[in-house]
């Protein structure tokens, strides 16, 4: 399926990028709220997303772009992208099928509870 070659420039002016262009993206499965991961997008990476249906990210480590799935079958389908009211976090609801993680976890945030003093609520 055939992109359209950039950004809408609306969408691209509420962006504020870090130092490398990149904005971070939350990833939640859509109908339980669980966090699956954290993943960086440039403009290109974000374009994808809202166009193809699937997650794409901007790899800082390798330097190109990925899309979720396509090597391990671990797909992340798009069903909703909002953006924080800072313009610098994406939350990108998904449907996720398989791990989410690298690992192979459900989630990267298996790795273990940081033992933090709970907070008296209301």
């Amino acid at each position: 399926m055939p992109t359209d070659p950039a950004l809408d420039p609306s969408v691209a002016a509420r962006l504020k990028r870090d130092e490398h262009g990149l904005v971070a993206a939350i990833v939640q499965q859509h109908d339980s709220g669980e966090v699956l991961m954290l993943g960086w997008m440039d403009d290109e990476a974000l374009h994808r997303t809202l166009t193809e249906g699937r997650v794409t990210f901007w790899s800082r480590s390798r330097q190109e772009y990925w899309r979720k799935g396509d090597t391990s079958g671990h797909a992340q389908h798009v069903r909703s992208v909002a953006l924080d009211c800072d313009g610098d976090a994406l939350l990108v609801r998904v449907e996720q099928v398989g791990a989410a993680c690298h690992t192979g976890d459900r989630t990267c945030f298996d790795a273990g509870d940081l033992g933090a003093v709970v907070g008296a609520g209301a």
